[in-house]
């Protein structure tokens, strides 16, 4: 039990030296950090506010079809509620039956147009993160940067790129 405790001791004061030289080192080589915010990229880039436009072209259509399809499903139920005291049982029930099977319809085909968009969604995204991947590969060893993060808790803005990612990225764009 001796040895466990003076063995964890010893390695924990290794890790402890560690830790206070490992930051010294690193400021002697000189070690670049950098980091982009690929939501901001996302919403700022000329790439990806052309993916979304593209989307909305692409997909406004059936978006007002189901649209439409819902307000007809609406008032269709709002009406059987208002007549339906006044219909025949057999009459009622079929009419029940009939607005049960659009409603699964209309659910149907909502859910395939939801996954359709996310499917379209993740194809554009993919392609603009792989475009940006390429950049900040570019940027980082233009600039000399040792690493570059794309998540973090906290990042000091001068450690930041995003703005230069989203510029080359642009440029990329136009070209």
């Amino acid at each position: 039990m001796k040895k466990y405790i003076v063995r964890s001791l010893s390695v924990a004061l290794w890790l402890a030296a560690a830790a206070i030289v490992a930051p010294a080192a690193m400021a002697q080589d000189g070690v670049r950090i950098g980091f982009v915010n690929t939501d901001r990229l996302l919403r700022e880039a000329v790439p990806a506010k052309a993916a979304q436009a593209k989307l909305e072209q692409e997909f406004s259509r059936r978006e007002r079809e189901i649209d439409e399809a819902g307000a007809t499903l609406k008032s269709a139920s709002e009406r059987f509620e208002r007549d339906a005291s006044t219909m025949a049982e057999t009459q009622r029930q079929a009419r029940q039956r009939q607005l049960l099977d659009q409603d699964r319809e209309f659910q149907r085909k909502r859910r395939e147009f939801q996954e359709d968009l996310n499917a379209r969604k993740q194809e554009e995204l993919q392609q603009i993160l792989d475009r940006a991947n390429r950049i900040v590969k570019q940027v980082a060893e233009a600039e000399k940067y040792d690493v570059i993060f794309q998540e973090a808790v906290y990042v000091n803005p001068r450690l930041d790129v995003t703005d230069k990612v989203i510029k080359a990225l642009n440029a990329a764009n136009s070209k």
